[in-house]
């Protein structure tokens, strides 16, 4: 089985609402230079900013990419694949990356405090996605791994604060199970 039959990732890209990089990762050459980035990062923002990718993650093709994103706020999150890429594989990625967001953030997922826990931010996307290969998209397992590694290297989060965030996802998602 060669790595191509794995589905891959070719970027995870974390936007402000005027296109401005928050958090950013590329798992391939396709762009190898920061100018080439931010070209492909602007023309991105440019082709769904009027869309209302709020509710559910859109999905469109672009350059020969398959991009599907969502906007929450004033946050914009897209994932790129190769146009053979799974686009529900490349949704499931997107959805694991903004549930763990939100429970890092404690459901305060906007610029401001995404900038504040840029370190999160950065370790949620190394637990979602290594060198291009999708390693998790379960958000609480993601928040859970990110959580515990922030603390043992001693960041600001408490153990507390983050099984509170845990059961408070688990309460939302019990109540949404009820309904």
């Amino acid at each position: 089985m060669g790595l191509e039959s794995f589905p891959s990732i070719k970027n995870i890209l974390l936007l402000d609402s005027e296109g401005k990089r928050v958090a950013v990762k590329y798992y391939s050459d396709d762009w190898s230079t920061l100018n080439a980035k931010l070209a492909f990062e602007k023309s991105v923002f440019a082709k769904t900013q009027k869309t209302n990718a709020r509710t559910e993650a859109e999905i469109t093709m672009f350059d020969d990419y398959v991009v599907v994103y969502k906007f929450v706020q004033d946050l914009h999150f897209f994932v790129t694949g190769g146009s053979e890429e799974n686009e529900l594989i490349l949704s499931s990625v997107l959805q694991g990356f903004n549930d763990a967001v939100g429970l890092l953030l404690r459901n305060s997922v906007d610029k401001r405090t995404a900038l504040e826990n840029l370190d999160l931010i950065l370790l949620c996307i190394d637990e979602i996605v290594d060198g291009g290969i999708i390693l998790e998209t379960d958000g609480s397992a993601i928040a859970g791994k990110v959580a515990s590694n922030g603390i043992d290297g001693g960041a600001s989060l408490s153990e507390q604060t983050i099984s509170q965030a845990l059961a408070t996802a688990r309460e939302h998602l019990a109540r949404s199970l009820l309904k």
